[in-house]
């Protein structure tokens, strides 16, 4: 059986009381110093606190503290650490948010080092329904962050699209990665990344995070709580792509009136799929993302190309191929730069070459690392290292 200090049994306790009202648990924490101090006011003294009449008032009692001793104890046995307000491990800029939670439920296989306050965390979140356009930008942003030399955590909420692309990358680039849920330590929603959690927990300095208690189930209303978390713990958060409205738009709104860095990967003005993107440039809420340097050398850290960025496939055949190959070469790199995802047969049009001829110049960029080609013969530059 685990112990644990009377503190941390409060913090939980006013945890779970205030889950849907924060600011009145950070009031609370900031007028008597601590959580311990709460549970010891006579009913009068509350009354005079919380107001008369408040639902509040009943629930600040010894059943409380109990019920917290009890979920402290479940969770501890199924490896879940509660890191409370003010405790260490509990992240440092979102103890700054009046709305912070009174703590944090840790799922991590090395807790310890997860939420290190020393460390760089920057927030990626845009839609579910994501875009080949924005899932490339994803990994180039990630990417490059991978190579700045400080190795920032990446934080996002385990959604679809582009919160799960974020997660990905970030660990297949050597990256940390938080994934902030709208559920319980105890719960993975969707039941789709499970797999993708449990990866998350398992690597040391990454973890699932949550300030909801065990056995929450997704609600609607969770998803927008949940944002407040991912924009409060990160100096810096990029919207990939958004609708005019979105998960993604709450989180980088949020993130604004926390003055924290806000980026938007701006998109065509004609796509809902950037129009939340669009409007946030345009209020001047957020920077646009406009290259992985800028984003990078803006967010402070050191901008470094990739090895396959660096070489020109004009230098890399030199002497393979005729000068007239290289220059279809790069006419037809240009073409997929400009088209993402454009067919084989597109690119023979496009280039006004023989389809034998775009076929066995694109198969060699394939081999040599410069594109990708899928099963439906669709061409992307490859940004792989």
């Amino acid at each position: 059986m685990a112990s644990f200090s009377e503190e941390k049994i409060c913090l939980c306790a006013l945890n779970k009381i205030f889950g849907y009202e924060p600011r009145i648990a950070s009031a609370l924490l900031e007028c008597f110093g601590g959580a311990a101090p709460v549970f010891k006011l006579d009913r009068d003294a509350l009354v005079q606190v919380l107001g008369p009449g408040s639902k509040y008032t009943d629930r600040i009692c010894a059943k409380s503290l109990d019920m917290a001793s009890d979920e402290l104890e479940e969770a501890w046995k199924l490896g879940v650490e509660f890191r409370g307000r003010g405790e260490a491990g509990y992240p440092a800029l979102l103890a700054e948010c009046e709305d912070a939670p009174a703590g944090l439920y840790v799922r991590s296989d090395a807790p310890a080092a997860c939420l290190a306050n020393e460390r760089d965390y920057i927030a990626i979140v845009g839609t579910r329904d994501i875009t080949p356009y924005g899932k490339e930008w994803c990994t180039r942003i990630v990417e490059a962050l991978a190579r700045s030399g400080k190795k920032p955590v990446i934080v996002s909420g385990l959604a679809y699209g582009t919160d799960i692309s974020a997660h990905m990358a970030a660990l297949e680039n050597g990256l940390d990665t938080i994934a902030v849920m709208a559920t319980g330590a105890d719960t993975v929603y969707p039941s789709a990344h499970r797999a993708a959690a449990r990866m998350i927990a398992a690597t040391e300095g990454s973890a699932l995070v949550t300030d909801y208690p065990l056995r929450t189930q997704a609600v609607a209303i969770n998803f927008i709580r949940r944002n407040r978390i991912i924009a409060g713990m990160c100096q810096a958060t990029i919207l990939i792509e958004s609708r005019a409205r979105g998960g993604g738009i709450i989180t980088a709104n949020q993130a604004f009136s926390y003055s924290r860095e806000v980026y938007a990967l701006p998109g065509r003005a004609d796509d809902p799929m950037s129009a939340g993107c669009n409007a946030l440039i345009r209020s001047g809420c957020a920077v646009p993302v406009t290259s992985e340097k800028n984003l990078v050398e803006s967010l402070g850290f050191t901008f470094r190309k990739s090895s396959k960025q660096d070489e020109d496939p004009g230098q890399y055949y030199k002497g393979v191929l005729k000068d007239r190959q290289i220059e279809l070469m790069s006419q037809i790199l240009l073409l997929i730069k400009r088209n993402r995802r454009m067919s084989l047969d597109e690119l023979s049009e496009a280039a006004e070459l023989e389809f034998s001829a775009v076929a066995e110049m694109a198969s060699l960029l394939e081999s040599d690392g410069f594109i990708n080609i899928d099963l439906m013969q669709r061409c992307t530059i490859n940004r792989k290292k």
